[in-house]
């Protein structure tokens, strides 16, 4: 298409964003799609960066798009979802919505923090640590920073955590008895910013949960989600 026809009478950033609207709703760009450039768009309708980033700006703000921090604009997929009923793993919620899963493992290791054996109510160390990006349809959904109890799962180092969720290992080892949760919404720092692919501004998601198995604390956790992709459901 080599430039738009303009309608003087609508503002200029309103047909950006009709033009947009319109080829969602035809199913041309369908979710999870990455949608043209700024510049691709400002080129097709003869429009300034500025007029065509407050036309994407606001269908962010209504959470039509997703915008992704160094990779892009994409067709919002709705928002993913998670039950707090259960505890599942991940991969079974994304993939059991149609979405496509994988993992980054961006830590393993032996750990003897203060606060990593606080949470775990170990006297003496180490404890396990890892850190684990989640991705859907390779956008990144869950930042997973955990504390591992070594005294129940042993071997939890020598997982492959690109294979298996560490969700799915300890279920298989020790059926969790117990769990405690917080939910808030928390401003990331840059570190979990970048990771998550954010916009500076955005606030997360954080659900902080302990599980027991038996009277010993096996896991402690942070779940960190962007708040424009995720949302939790619950009932019974």
């Amino acid at each position: 298409m080599h430039g738009a026809t303009t309608n003087k009478a609508v503002p200029a950033f309103q047909q950006v964003k009709d033009h947009v609207l319109q080829q969602i709703r035809s199913g041309d760009w369908k979710p999870g799609d990455l949608i043209p450039s700024e510049r691709e768009l400002m080129l097709q309708f003869s429009l300034s960066r500025m007029t065509v980033n407050r036309a994407l700006r606001e269908l962010t703000d209504n959470q039509l798009l997703v915008r992704i921090q160094g990779s892009g604009t994409y067709v919002a997929p709705g928002k993913y979802q998670s039950t707090l009923v259960e505890i599942h793993s991940i991969d079974d919620e994304l993939v059991a919505r149609g979405h496509r899963y994988r993992s980054q493992v961006l830590t393993l290791e032996a750990s003897n923090a203060p606060v990593a054996l606080k949470a775990l109510e170990l006297e003496s160390g180490p404890a396990f640590h890892s850190v684990i990006v989640h991705f859907a349809d390779d956008i990144p959904i869950q930042l997973e920073d955990r504390y591992t109890n070594p005294q129940l799962f042993p071997d939890y180092l020598q997982q492959d955590f690109h294979r298996i969720t560490p969700n799915h290992y300890m279920v298989q080892i020790a059926p969790l008895d117990k769990a405690e949760y917080s939910i808030e919404s928390k401003m990331p720092d840059a570190a979990v910013r970048k990771l998550l692919q954010m916009e500076a501004g955005e606030p997360c998601l954080l659900l902080s949960r302990r599980t027991w198995v038996r009277q010993a604390v096996a896991t402690s956790v942070a779940l960190w989600h962007p708040g424009s992709r995720y949302q939790f459901t619950g009932g019974f």
